[in-house]
Parts: structure tokens; sequence; C-alpha cells
């Protein structure tokens, strides 16, 4: 059981499963610096928690995230981020448990960021994605101009970061930016069946394939594969260990 939360995130965990909301919708769930810190302990925690097996991130509605709250993140009037380091997309990026990202309306800049970190996405037909850094003079900082243009395309990317113009949900299913389009009143559901289909019992296969597709990520074919035959190497090296500290008692597979 994972017991963490902080005011704007509510947190929820059963079985095997941590749901984490970003609940500000009086704000479009912009994310406070305390929500912010709020994630990355929950990410953390159930990274580190052998009975988590996804966590799922979504938003109250009607909004996913319209990104950092900007008027507290620049409340000290000098013009420097307060809890500008204070980065979840980095950490969910590094999980090697499956995080699973909801998009249930407007996912905007900052949180746009914290979706392209996320293992995979579905979306609500009523989702809308945009980057509106450069429309209000900032630079992405969590990682929108790696991870946009993978997911997108290069000229996608460009035109989506240099105008701030939202694209829907289907238009960011055809692009491969969402695995999935559901109705909006399905969504939760459809979430919920797809967390029953990411299994514990095989845990540390999840996690060593989550952690070859990033390492493998935007290095040559020759080197993926390469990092692929190793792991396989190491596994079978595993498997006759116990085979030889147990005998017939193991079974194949």
């Amino acid at each position: 059981m994972i017991a963490v939360g902080a005011e704007g995130l509510r947190c929820h965990w059963a079985d095997g499963v941590l749901w984490l909301t970003l609940d500000r919708p009086q704000a479009r769930n912009a994310m406070t610096i305390a929500m912010r810190r709020g994630l990355i302990e929950a990410v953390r925690a159930a990274d580190a928690d052998a009975g988590t097996r996804l966590v799922v991130v979504t938003g109250a509605d009607p909004a996913f995230s319209a990104g950092i709250d900007l008027k507290e993140a620049l409340g000290n009037g000098a013009g420097s981020p307060r809890g500008a380091r204070t980065d979840p997309a980095e950490v969910v990026r590094a999980a090697r448990t499956p995080v699973l990202g909801v998009i249930n309306g407007a996912c905007y800049t900052g949180a746009l960021e914290l979706a392209l970190s996320c293992s995979f996405l579905i979306a609500s037909d009523r989702a809308l994605f945009a980057d509106t850094h450069a429309a209000i003079g900032l630079t992405a900082g969590w990682g929108m101009s790696a991870l946009l243009p993978r997911a997108v395309g290069v000229r996608l990317a460009r035109r989506m970061m240099v105008t701030g113009e939202p694209i829907d949900a289907e238009r960011a299913f055809g692009a491969g930016l969402v695995t999935e389009v559901v109705p909006h009143d399905q969504l939760i559901v459809r979430a919920g069946e797809i967390a029953a289909q990411v299994g514990a019992a095989h845990a540390g296969a999840v996690a060593e394939t989550l952690g070859l597709l990033s390492a493998g990520e935007g290095t040559s074919l020759a080197h993926a594969l390469a990092l692929e035959a190793q792991a396989k190497l190491g596994r079978w090296r595993d498997v006759g260990e116990v085979v030889r500290r147990f005998g017939s008692r193991v079974d194949g597979a």
C-alpha cells in the first residue's frame, strides 16, 4: 500500500494500480509546486513498491492540465520560476513501473511534457494537445523539444511549438501521440481494462522491457539489437543458475 499525496493531487491505490488525479479543476488542474512534488514522490514510491504494477495519471474534468501554475511559479516577481527544478516528467521517464497517461481534456505545455513522458497514452474524444511555451515567451524545460518530435514527427512538432495551435484527439491518434481514443464517458473504464492487462506476475520482465526501449530509443538499429541480445544472454544465465540450484523443482517455460 502506498500512502502519498498533496493538495491538488488525489492518490488511490487498488489492486496493484496507483491512480493519480490532478485535482484543481477551478484552475484547469494547473500544477503547483506541491502537486509536482507529490507526483514525484508518488511515482518514486510506486517504482520502489513490488506490489504496484501500473501508475495511472489523469485529471479532474474538464481538463487534464493546463501545465504549471504560472502565477505561483512567477510569484516572486524576479522572472525566475520558483520550483523550476521540480520536474515530474523526468521522474516519470525514469520509472520502470509502466505509467499510463489518461488524457481526459486539455493537455497543454508542461502537462503535455508530462504526458509525453508516460509509457503510453489513451485519450478522451474531448482531449486537446498544445504547446504554448513560445506563445507566452518561454522555452520548454521538461523535454518538449526532444520528446514531441519523436512522438508526432518533426514537422508537426515544429508547428505545434511555434504556433501554440492545439490538435484534437483524432489528429493526435493519427500522429502517433496517443494509442487509442475513446468516448469521454468510457475513458476511466477503458483505463481500468488496460490496467488489468498489465500483469504483476512478470513485473521484472516489464521493467526490463521498458529499460530496453528507453536505452535503445534514438540509437542505431544495430545498437538497439545489441542491447536486447545482451539482456537476453543475462536472462538465460539467470535461468541456468536457478536450474542448477533447484534442479527438477523448476518447471520449464
